[in-house]
């Protein structure tokens, strides 16, 4: 288990990888350029240069060349270190060279320099090591540096800040602050950009200058366009002394005069047409004037100023320079007949010859010679070389190759084969001799293209591999893979072109144009191809294939109108037929009460029917009772099914009670419904009085009525006081109205009083009786209680052998005493 799980782990990281590395292969440097991260580098390079566009009104041209340092130092794998050949990255340490504004890692420029040093310092090549402080050049421009300028610490592109925090918004490897850096040629002025890579602009400051021949009026100008010219013509006298200069208004000095004009030679014989810059020039004749001894002539070639004294007069000495003769210059020196004693070209011997004319002989003395290796003697001739054939085994400066040179001295010279290494960008072989230590970068640089060859940058020899495309703004020129004429507008990329994303506009059976996406190369899923050998096979992720689908069906809207010609629906073009929209019929059916139920259908028009709403053979036919309404107080249906027109009367008898529901009556419905409320009043009563009660509680004196009774009782009854002595007979209503009322008079109002006071009498003997009552019961109570007191006593002073009732016979009578106390 713990190994399949391993390899399913490996399995999938390795898919994870070569997802990524196709995925990365097949993407241009189009699709992982972001338009927001351009409008994040555009606001960060404006605002590096918004110091110095403020000081040239907006003119930014002269930033060409720093805007293409810092959008090298925004783009992914631009900046490439010569020296590992990999790509700068905005969190890593870096050195910039002063001279070629190339990058570099910090590690790698330390170690570039230290074996520089190193190799040129070395013991094998160099007497003086360690006494002189070599330098180090930069590996790409080749600017010498001192050993005490390697750098040491990580510092932003001005040098003002150590180890530069990373911000995303300022340029990688960027303080924020104003680099503030000598400009070059130096003007006084100081750089006003924010600190970036690359050189520094040209100076913006306005200075107030006059022309080169100061001829013309000081005018304001840019301190780095402050030399100008005036063109006017220069005038200044020439070198001739002549002619002055015609050229217009220029900076140093004039050029010589390119007049021509006759001029003579040095010595005056010949006159000739030369350029008036070069008035003085010899001839080829030779002096030939007479010398003053009178006997021999100038033998110069044409000169200025007198010849000179004879060359042959005065003092001379013999060829050996032992004997000095004093001869008329007309007699030759003779020889002194000593030994000449001259060294010889051997530098060891003289000559032995006697004093003579010419050069000495080779020296012809045999010696003893030691080869120069040191290894072996041989006696020969001084004048000719020893070498033996014993070849050098020592290791040359490269540490490599012996030297192998015949009789070597021991300073073997440099290796003379050429390294052949290949170096870091694996495309081209070291051209260097053979050397110790890492070989320099490649100094050849690689075009990288886009897709159409119009857009190319230059990278370093071997970043070409990695280093993404340029993103081209030049449109894509391929000819479309479709139907279409033209594909759509898109820029300049690798690989496929995207799908075409054009209307189809292909003519579909119907007469409309297709409106879909074009569908020549859509992708399709391909299933069921791959049959898996057996279980064990891990299933495969589906494959697509580019195939051309058909054209849609047609969606156009086309109004349509239902079978039941209810409504018009646009429908789409490929399902335009009639259709039914569900709802009913609703044509009126021949009873002219009824409408069609059904569904929406088909209805065949009939020529004699010009109502388009009415009924036809396929509608439903009515099968209802009548149910048209019926008089009112009817409540009989139509005994005729379903029809046209009015129902007939209705002859049926109604059973129904009257008013007061005691008796039942048999009436034609016809006239019950024909009569008016009077006639309908007088039908439904039975003549006899009513039984209903009326709210007094005696019996309503009308004849059988609708509705409640009329409130006016009539009945006699008795009035009494409210002592009840008194009493009257009085009419019924007028007593429920209040109209009447019987008060009491002054007897009653006696009796009244005699009577209240007998109340509060026997009131009072009640209350005086249960006062005594009570005193009675505490009184026994208390008795009870001082005889329990004797009893025990008496236990106390004798013990006497009591019975049981006589134990608990409080236990029982205290209840019951109780009890009876209660119940009295």
């Amino acid at each position: 288990l713990s190994s399949l799980k391993k390899f399913d782990e490996i399995k999938k990281a390795n898919q994870a990888a070569a997802k990524k590395l196709v995925e990365d292969q097949l993407s241009s440097s189009s699709e992982d350029d972001d338009e927001d991260a351009e409008a994040k580098q555009g606001k960060i390079l404006d605002k590096t240069f918004t110091i110095y566009t403020s000081q040239t009104d907006g003119d930014a041209s002269e930033l060409e060349r720093t805007r293409q340092y810092m959008n090298e130092a925004f783009q992914s794998g631009a900046m490439t270190c010569l020296i590992c050949i990999a790509s700068v990255k905005r969190n890593q340490a870096v050195w910039s060279c002063c001279g070629c504004f190339c990058i570099f890692h910090l590690v790698c420029i330390q170690k570039w320099a230290k074996d520089s040093l190193f190799l040129v310092s070395s013991p094998l090549t160099d007497d003086d090591f360690g006494k002189k402080d070599y330098p180090w050049p930069c590996p790409k421009c080749r600017f010498e540096y001192k050993r005490s300028e390697t750098p040491s610490r990580y510092y932003c592109y001005c040098g003002k800040v150590e180890n530069p925090a990373v911000d995303p918004w300022l340029v990688p490897h960027s303080c924020g602050q104003i680099c503030e850096r000598e400009f070059k040629p130096s003007c006084g002025h100081k750089c006003l950009l924010l600190c970036h890579p690359g050189p520094c602009p040209p100076c913006p400051k306005m200075v107030t200058t006059t022309c080169h021949c100061k001829k013309a009026k000081a005018v304001p100008r840019r301190c780095s366009a402050k030399e100008w010219s005036c063109r006017l013509p220069c005038g200044r006298t020439l070198l001739c002394g002549q002619h002055v200069c015609e050229n217009p208004c220029h900076a140093g000095d004039c050029q010589p005069c390119p007049r021509v004009s006759k001029q003579r030679c040095i010595c005056g014989r010949q006159t000739s047409e030369r350029l008036c810059a070069s008035p003085q020039w010899q001839c080829d004749q030779v002096c030939g004037k007479c010398l003053p001894c009178g006997n021999h002539t100038c033998e110069q070639v044409c000169h200025a100023g007198p010849c000179g004294d004879c060359p042959r007069s005065g003092k001379r000495s013999c060829p050996c320079g032992k004997t000095k003769f004093t001869l008329p210059c007309t007699e030759d020196v003779p020889t002194c007949g000593d030994s000449c004693d001259k060294v010889l070209e051997c530098g060891i011997h003289k000559c032995s010859q006697r004093c003579h004319r010419g050069p000495c002989e080779i020296c012809r003395q045999e010696v003893e010679k030691q080869c120069r290796c040191g290894k072996h003697t041989k006696r020969m001739p001084c004048h000719k070389p020893y070498l033996c054939e014993t070849k050098c085994t020592k290791i040359r400066d490269c540490q490599k190759h012996q030297c192998r040179r015949k009789c070597c001295s021991g300073n073997c010279p440099p290796c003379d084969q050429v390294c052949g290494r290949t170096l870091g960008c694996r495309n081209h072989k070291c051209p260097s001799g053979c050397h110790r230590g890492s070989c320099n970068p490649c100094p050849e640089t690689v075009d990288v293209k886009c897709n159409c060859g119009k857009t190319v940058i230059k990278v370093p020899c071997g970043r070409e591999r990695t280093i993404k495309p340029p993103k081209c703004k030049q449109l894509c020129s391929r000819p479309p893979t479709c139907h279409h004429s033209t594909q759509e507008k898109h820029y300049c990329h690798f690989g496929r072109c995207p799908p075409c994303r054009q209307p189809c506009q292909k003519t579909l059976t119907c007469g409309h144009l297709c409106p879909a996406p074009c569908h020549d190369e859509a992708l399709v899923k391909q299933t069921g191809v791959h049959q898996s050998a057996g279980p064990w096979e891990q299933p495969s992720e589906p494959a697509f294939i580019q195939t051309a689908l058909p054209c849609p069906p047609c969606e156009v809207p086309i109004p349509v109108e239902c079978l039941g010609q209810h409504e018009v629906s646009p429908l789409p073009c490929h399902s335009a037929n009639p259709y039914s929209c569900k709802r009913f019929c609703g044509r009126l059916l021949d009873c002219q009460n009824h409408t069609c139920m059904k569904e929406c259908h088909h209805v065949t028009k009939s020529n004699s029917s010009a109502d388009g709403k009415k009924a036809g053979p396929e509608c439903s036919q009515c099968e209802e009772e009548c149910t048209k309404p019926r008089p009112a107080g009817c409540p009989h249906r139509c005994v005729l099914p379903c029809h046209p027109g009015d129902c007939p009367s209705c002859l049926q008898m109604l059973k129904i009670k009257c008013h007061c529901k005691l008796s039942v009556l048999y009436i034609e419905c016809l006239k019950l419904t024909c009569a008016d409320v009077k006639e309908k009043e007088l039908l439904i009563s039975c003549r006899n009085q009513c039984p209903k009660e009326l709210p007094c509680g005696h019996r309503c004196k009308e004849i059988c009525h609708s509705g409640s009774c009329p409130l006016n009782c009539s009945q006699k009854v008795k009035l009494r006081c409210l002592c009840k002595r008194l009493k009257k007979e009085m009419q019924c209503s007028k007593i429920q109205e209040g109209q009447v009322s019987l008060e009491c008079d002054a007897l009653c109002k006696e009796m009244k009083r005699k009577a209240y006071e007998i109340k509060e009498a026997e009131a009072k003997a009640a209350l005086e009786e249960e006062k005594r009552r009570q005193q009675a019961e505490l009184e026994a109570f208390e008795n009870r209680l001082k005889g329990r007191r004797k009893n025990k006593r008496r236990k106390d002073e004798v013990e006497v052998e009591q019975s049981s009732w006589q134990k608990y016979k409080n236990f029982i009578m205290l209840p019951v005493f109780g009890v009876a106390v209660v119940m009295v």
